[in-house]
This record gives structure tokens, sequence and C-alpha cells, in this order.
């Protein structure tokens, strides 16, 4: 009989510690729904729509995809027609925030704008934050003076100890040109001051910008010319830049983006901007 009474009280234990358990997983599994759902409730797509507001870094100093005019405040570019129309289709206004390329990632991070305009797509942003699909490829070229063209006609004329090459802090080509010229003198610049100025008042022989990006400087600057190297390098894809862990505004910019390709919306817009010249 004590035997008996013993071995039940054993599976009365063991039935109630499972009870406990069981009631503990729940009340876990019921908090992890609960902060999911208030995480998705603050999300930035939620916030958008609440606030009726786009919020978008943009440096505007990238012609021909973001551009500003210190006279009005105000933005054009292919980046600007992107996110004019991604801030139509959400019905929202568009707030076009200033950054330059050093702070682009961090304001994302800090939540200081719901996305960016367009960047590269490198590792080491993706550490920290998110990439969207991306809509468009562009390279690398060198920019030299016309005065220049007997001295550089390639990418190895340019990597000699005698050659300065500048970059701008930030960017992707700051990283490049350590890696395409390890024997030339590195000028990195710092925004608002621009890699090409520092050739146009000759104090870098050369530098090295997005083939867009160059196809506008040769046409504004007729005293500077591309290099005429046998091919651009570092061919690499843009995207918007979005918080890393927000999957929601991630999973509805991508959605957007693959609407709007199969639209021909971007190809339209690369033809208005001339980016495939």
């Amino acid at each position: 009989m004590n035997d008996f009474m013993s071995l039940s009280t054993l599976y009365v234990n063991k039935k109630m510690k499972i009870y406990k358990l069981t009631k503990t997983l729940l009340a876990s599994a019921a908090l992890a729904i609960g902060l999911s759902q208030v995480a998705l409730a603050d999300g930035a797509l939620q916030e958008i729509l609440s606030s009726g507001k786009l919020k978008v870094g943009t440096t505007g100093d990238w012609n021909p995809m973001t551009m500003k005019d210190p006279a009005t405040n105000s933005y054009t570019g292919y980046d600007i027609d992107v996110m004019t129309a991604l801030a139509a289709d959400l019905d929202v206004e568009v707030e076009f925030v200033p950054t330059d390329w050093k702070t682009l990632v961090n304001g994302v991070v800090s939540g200081k704008y719901h996305l960016t305009g367009s960047a590269s797509i490198k590792a080491s942003r993706a550490k920290v934050a998110g990439f969207s699909s991306s809509y468009f490829s562009l390279a690398t070229v060198p920019l030299t003076l016309k005065k220049n063209a007997d001295r550089f006609g390639s990418w190895a004329d340019l990597d000699n100890a005698d050659v300065v090459v500048a970059a701008t802090l930030g960017t992707t080509q700051e990283d490049q040109v350590k890696r395409f010229f390890p024997n030339a003198e590195h000028k990195i610049v710092e925004a608002p001051a621009r890699d090409f100025q520092e050739v146009l008042a000759g104090r870098a022989d050369a530098h090295i910008t997005s083939n867009v990006e160059a196809y506008k400087l040769v046409e504004k600057f007729p005293e500077m010319m591309i290099v005429p190297v046998a091919e651009a390098r570092a061919r690499t894809p843009v995207a918007m830049l979005l918080p890393q862990s927000d999957q929601v505004w991630l999973n509805f910019v991508n959605t957007w983006i693959e609407l709007k390709t199969e639209s021909g919306f971007f190809t339209e817009l690369g033809r208005k901007w001339k980016l495939n010249n």
C-alpha cells in the first residue's frame, strides 16, 4: 500500500511539473508573439503610413542620381524620381533628408530616414544595414584632364608613385582607389568637397567615379576626359539601404521594385537620365 502511494505521489508530482513547464512555454510563446506584433506596429512601413511621410536619405552630390540646388534647397535626379514614385504609390509625401557618404549607413541604422537612394552594394555596409533588391548596375572609370591624354591611357599608367589619385571619403571609390592604385598617392577628400574638384584644381592627377557620373562630368567640364581604359572595373549593383531587421519594410520595397521593373519604370527612367551611355 505504501509503495502504491509513493508511486502515485511521484506520478502526480511529475504531471504537475509537466503542467507547469507547459504553462511556462505557452507564456513564453505568447510573449514572443506579442513582441513581434509590437515590432510590426512600430516598423517603418506602419510609421510611414501613419505619419503620411516617407523620409529618404540622399547626398545631393551624385549627378545624375541625386543633385541638390542650394538656391531652392530642392533635389533632382534619377534617385529623386524613384523615391517620388515610391511615395506616390504609398500615398504619402516624400521628405529628402540631407546626408553624406560617410554617414549614409548610420542614418539608416539610427532611424534618421526610412531608406536611402541608390548605394553600391558592398559587404561592409551589409554588416549593419539591409539592402533592397538591385535595380541598376554601374562600373568604375578613371577621369583626368584632357591635357594629360598623352600621359594616361590605361589603369596601369595611373598606378605610379608620381601620380595623385583622388576619391571621396565614404564612397565605394575610396576603397577602390587603394586597391586599384597601391603605388600611387591617394588623396581622400571629405564632403561637401568632391574628388573631381581636386583634379580640376590641379591638386590631383586623376580620380575615379561611377561611369554614370563620369559621362555627366565630361559633359559639364569640357577640360575633363575619361581615361580610355580597355574596360571599366568593379561592376557593382546598386540598391536602397534600409533597416536590417525590418523585414516587413524590406519585403514591401522589394515587391515594389519587382512590380516597377516589370512595368518598365526603371528602363524608362534610365533613358530619361541617360544612364546607358
